[in-house]
């Protein structure tokens, strides 16, 4: 942990000032960024000891964030007041369904509950998780699809999930959770 406080002490101005300049002033995105950047450093645990490079990695992990950033902003439209709403017992589940998650990752096979932990869960990026397992980014990034697909089956299987035409889930049962 030492390591990263040392690295993170060394670049965090200049990598705070890139980012600046990227946002053009937008103060407290930046500071969401880099906390985002900071908290990614931390999940590395152990392995941000053995990263030859600390500075690049930083910045490469900066530039991802920020692609992720911006890349999910949407602009808002304000809706009128007589917009129709839906009916509470109409709104998605989704919340619900997170109480059925953590039954369903344990019970895929390892790899795939790996590939979804590390690279769904926990922020890795495909290529850190190739790098990780001595794969190809390819093989990585098939390796988390075929996980993802085989959780969704799994969830469809297990907790009777169902899609509406958008693919949004739109109703479950939900399992009781496992002992």
């Amino acid at each position: 942990m030492n390591g990263l406080i040392e690295a993170w002490t060394a670049h965090e101005t200049e990598l705070r000032n890139w980012l600046r300049g990227q946002l053009r002033g937008a103060p407290e995105a930046v500071d969401d960024l880099v906390q985002d950047i900071f908290l990614k450093a931390i999940r590395q645990n152990r392995r941000f000891a053995a990263i030859d490079n600390p500075r690049a990695w930083f910045f490469k992990v900066a530039r991802n964030t920020l692609a992720d950033r911006l890349r999910t902003r949407r602009e808002l439209v304000e809706l009128s007041a007589d917009f129709p709403r839906p009916e509470p017992d109409a709104l998605p589940v989704v919340d619900d369904l997170a109480a059925c998650l953590p039954r369903a990752l344990a019970e895929l096979s390892g790899p795939d509950r790996e590939a979804l932990t590390c690279c769904d869960l926990e922020g890795m990026t495909q290529a850190e998780y190739a790098r990780l397992h001595g794969l190809s980014l390819a093989g990585a990034k098939s390796r988390v699809q075929r996980a993802r697909k085989r959780l969704r089956e799994h969830l469809t299987r297990a907790c009777q999930v169902r899609f509406d035409e958008t693919g949004q889930v739109c109703c479950f049962v939900p399992r009781p959770p496992a002992e």
